[in-house]
């Protein structure tokens, strides 16, 4: 005879901030995407920025669109947990909104590079888990970056040279998956996703539920 189904016992949990870095080419944003459709968990950091705002971008969605003083006050009031400057515009992730969605035990999804996820173990440690995803080889790097048929030659050759330099930075994060199979790749990361969850640390539900149980 089975035994009767009592439903999935849900832990209540302090939610993670996942941040996910790679040279470009080695394949962070396609994981980074799946995970978003595939786990119902996980959302996307929205970033504040000063860059204008393309036809195709939505507000609140895709950025926080801010003028250069709003973004200097958030800066300056440490209202932001990190922040960048790329060509000119300033990129940075708001605390206010992430604390509060970790509060409520719901996980973000951080698509940012080394320095993006130095800022955010300075502040928030116990709450980072960093993954690195490197290319299996250079030669393979290069080949994904001529198959995308987006940049120029110049363009490829700058993105290799900021590669060596951004791989140097693997030690920095919690995890290193190499992507030769961007399925097993997206595998690992999930695992990894799973297992944090699971954190003794994480889950301060586990107090009463441990304490109803031996009662």
């Amino acid at each position: 005879m089975s035994k009767p189904d009592r439903g999935h016992i849900e832990i209540a949990r302090r939610g993670l901030m996942l941040v996910i870095s790679s040279p470009s080419g080695a394949g962070k944003s396609t994981i980074a995407r799946n995970i978003l459709e595939k786990d119902q968990k996980m959302s996307l950091s929205v970033s504040v920025t000063t860059r204008k705002r393309r036809p195709s971008e939505i507000e609140g969605v895709h950025y926080k669109f801010v003028s250069h003083k709003e973004f200097e006050r958030l800066r300056d009031s440490d209202a932001l947990l990190e922040w960048a400057e790329v060509h000119g515009n300033f990129y940075g992730t708001p605390r206010e909104e992430a604390e509060i969605a970790l509060s409520e035990g719901r996980d973000m999804l951080f698509d940012i590079d080394w320095q993006g996820a130095q800022q955010l173990q300075e502040k928030m440690s116990a709450d980072v888990v960093s993954i690195f995803i490197l290319p299996p080889t250079m030669e393979e790097l290069q080949s994904r970056l001529n198959r995308r048929a987006e940049d120029s030659a110049e363009v490829i050759a700058t993105r290799l040279a900021n590669a060596r330099a951004e791989i140097s930075h693997w030690l920095e994060y919690d995890y290193v998956v190499v992507n030769d199979d961007l399925d097993r790749a997206f595998s690992a990361v999930k695992s990894i996703v799973e297992a944090e969850r699971l954190r003794r640390d994480r889950r301060h539900g586990l107090f009463d539920f441990v304490s109803e149980l031996i009662a």
